[in-house]
């Protein structure tokens, strides 16, 4: 299986899941809309909507042609926005690259890797499904197990907690780090970086 992105000069496709609307926006499924925020601030640019179903903006990082796309439907229908996204942009699924949450890395803990299943995320269900394969890169930020009974379904969709949320902006700063190594740099440099805590 390919570790690395494709060529230089293919553009990527970053995508960041959420769900859409203000109240959702500081949920902990919404991680990867909020590291996409960060990485579109270091681009310099804002998203407008896109005929493929997703918020978009172009741009370059490290180095290369990228488009950052928030998908406009709910979690689980990510899916039909991601692909249309990526035929629109000729982008193959070797060029994708899906930024998540993940309930079982320790908060604020980053992992990066080439395809595998969905471990019960609806919304990497639904892009295994549009795309007709699990070979995407995913960025999977940590935010931990919860506590005691409650449902993971209704943990993911609460706010980061007040502790949580002293170290959101530095933990979402070093997410998007690690995307921009993915980026520029290719999977196995940005584990070695990134796969700590």
């Amino acid at each position: 299986m390919e570790q690395d992105l494709p060529g230089a000069g293919e553009q990527v496709l970053l995508v960041g899941l959420g769900n859409p609307g203000p109240r959702y926006a500081g949920n902990r499924h919404n991680v990867g809309f909020l590291v996409l925020d960060e990485l579109a601030a270091r681009i310099g640019g804002k998203f407008k909507a896109h005929k493929g179903g997703a918020e978009v903006l172009e741009g370059h990082l490290a180095g290369r042609r990228v488009v950052l796309a928030k998908p406009r439907s709910f979690m689980n229908l990510s899916g039909g926005p991601v692909s249309g996204t990526a035929r629109f942009y000729k982008i193959p699924p070797s060029g994708v690259v899906v930024i998540h949450d993940e309930l079982d890395i320790p908060y604020g803990a980053l992992r990066l890797k080439l395809g595998g299943g969905d471990n019960g995320h609806n919304g990497l269900r639904s892009i295994t499904k549009s795309l007709g394969t699990k070979d995407y890169y995913r960025v999977r930020f940590g935010v931990g197990r919860p506590p005691g009974r409650m449902d993971p379904a209704d943990f993911v969709l609460k706010d980061f907690s007040t502790v949580e949320r002293r170290e959101l902006a530095l933990n979402l700063d070093r997410c998007a780090d690690a995307v921009e190594e993915l980026v520029g740099k290719g999977l196995t440099a940005a584990q070695n970086t990134f796969h700590v805590g």
